[in-house]
């Protein structure tokens, strides 16, 4: 028996088929959006919102891409948006004491991948659940980020994190080119490489990888490490979007990268997985944000919309083959 035989076969859809609509869910979604929403406001679709809404995706993406990578092992992680604050905050605490923009963002990537190690590691070894791991670690992460900032923001001015995250090749933001550099890079790491078979096969069925020689605990490691890893690189773009390094959690990163995954069509019980997907998610989840308030709709109302088009995502999944 090989890796790729633990893999859950594919199967054709028809138009016809609610399995078809449940795995393209996001993509449609996201053009029915972009109608109703130029439609009831001609600036949607302007070049300068377009810009504005593809860089407020970019660290999205980034997220929702590192999570996919957990989900496609069966597993979740809670722990995201902590991580990327507690990177966030190490790079402002290694800015000020002279450490130099190198050495900073180093320092963030750093922060992030032994955050996402420590969940892998006692996931795997400790043979603990994930939710319960990362949840703690959502706790522990965001309470070292507040101790390391004493509880205050560090504004961060620095040339190139303005160019950063004002500069760009045409509508696409260095953000944008960034995020769309890692989605492929992580396209190839899943479909292209034996790891990647690996990561759907531990998802698919961990007895059944393991039987087949697979050591599914390193595989948990890395993908937890990945996660930690992103969420170190959305540190260093949300201090060059917002000049500071915050050390309170932004849970909307959290729960936006999770129901990225979901409208991606990426199943939350593992082997079965997509980049483009939650790629496509995390632009659906942000231009529905945008077009509320481009309408005027209260920021009260906005997180009641993202839920009920999680939840119709989710319904939805129910149909996937």
């Amino acid at each position: 028996m090989t890796a790729a035989a633990v893999l859950p076969a594919k199967k054709e859809h028809r138009l016809t088929d609610l399995g078809f609509w449940a795995e393209w869910a996001a993509a449609v979604g996201l053009v029915l959006l972009v109608v109703v929403f130029q439609i009831l406001n001609p600036t949607f679709l302007s070049s300068g919102n377009i810009a504005s809404m593809l860089v407020a995706a970019a660290i999205l993406v980034i997220l929702a891409v590192g999570q996919t990578f957990v989900v496609a092992t069966g597993g979740i992680d809670l722990s995201v948006a902590s991580v990327m604050t507690l990177g966030a905050v190490v790079f402002g605490q290694a800015y000020t004491m002279g450490w130099g923009l190198i050495g900073s963002c180093l320092g963030a990537v750093v922060a992030g991948s032994l955050a996402g190690l420590a969940n892998g590691l006692i996931i795997a070894k400790g043979r603990i659940t994930d939710f319960i791991v990362t949840l703690g670690m959502l706790s522990a992460a965001s309470g070292a980020a507040l101790i390391l900032a004493d509880g205050k923001p560090v504004t961060i001015v620095d040339t190139f994190l303005l160019k950063l995250a004002t500069g760009g090749i045409g509508i696409f933001g260095w953000p944008v080119i960034i995020a769309i550099v890692i989605a492929v890079a992580a396209h190839g790491l899943l479909f292209w490489t034996r790891f990647g078979t690996h990561v759907l096969a531990t998802g698919g069925s961990a007895e059944a990888a393991t039987a087949t020689g697979i050591s599914t605990g390193r595989v948990k490691i890395a993908v937890y490490t990945i996660a930690g890893l992103l969420a170190g690189v959305g540190a260093i773009l949300l201090i060059a979007r917002v000049g500071a390094a915050e050390p309170a959690s932004n849970t909307s990163f959290l729960l936006n990268s999770v129901a990225a995954v979901v409208l991606g069509g990426v199943s939350l019980l593992g082997g079965r997985a997509t980049i483009l997907g939650p790629v496509i998610g995390a632009l659906l989840l942000t231009a529905l944000t945008n077009g509320l308030t481009l309408l005027g709709v209260s920021q009260f109302y906005q997180p009641l919309a993202v839920g009920l088009v999680v939840v119709l995502a989710a319904l939805l999944t129910r149909f996937q083959k």
